[in-house]
């Protein structure tokens, strides 16, 4: 348990009936009149809702604890990915669902965040950037255009993505992992 007064960002509280809620960010409000308060916005830890929040201020909130590690992605199982950890080297089955769109840019040996609460994966965080070698894509054709044009280009791990048209089968690009854009060529 934790007082409304300790808040402070990224930290985890549990909510409405066990629900996981981090705080994105908190104000502390003292009006003129009236008791002071804590106005808050929290992002649902599973779904990633945002939502505004207020207390009172000195109120009790339980706080969960929440276990981030960097895992080394190993390979697949069926539907699950199995992780394992650097420093135990215990390996952690991870189904489709908690990977998420995270899935779309691992590959074998990519290290990743796996965010656990009380032995349960809550979710898998990738670098911002990650850099992919180009599996498949058309040849880019000079053509009339007034503006750099894009074509669609398969990655390593079969996500396709939107490239600009002088990228090539075979080159490593960057890709940003929250939307999956184009960032860049990597030279070698």
């Amino acid at each position: 348990m934790a007082s409304t007064n300790d808040l402070k960002n990224g930290m985890v509280l549990r909510l409405d009936g066990g629900q996981l809620w981090s705080v994105v960010e908190f104000q502390h409000v003292k009006p003129g009149k009236g008791p002071a308060f804590v106005r808050t916005k929290l992002k649902n830890v599973l779904s990633g809702k945002v939502v505004d929040k207020t207390f009172n201020a000195g109120v009790k909130v339980e706080t969960a604890t929440v276990d981030k590690r960097d895992m080394q992605f190993s390979y697949m199982d069926g539907d699950y990915f199995v992780f394992m950890d650097m420093q135990t080297y215990d390996q952690l089955h991870i189904d489709r669902k908690t990977v998420a769109d995270a899935a779309n840019f691992l590959i074998e040996g990519f290290t990743a965040t796996v965010a656990q609460n009380e032995g349960n994966v809550l979710f898998v965080e990738l670098p911002a950037a990650v850099e992919l070698n180009i599996s498949e894509t058309e040849p880019g054709v000079q053509g009339d255009r007034s503006t750099g044009g894009t074509k669609p280009a398969t990655l390593e791990t079969g996500y396709e993505i939107q490239v600009p048209l002088f990228i090539t089968t075979g080159e490593k690009i960057k890709v940003d992992t929250r939307s999956g854009d184009y960032l860049g060529r990597v030279n070698s």
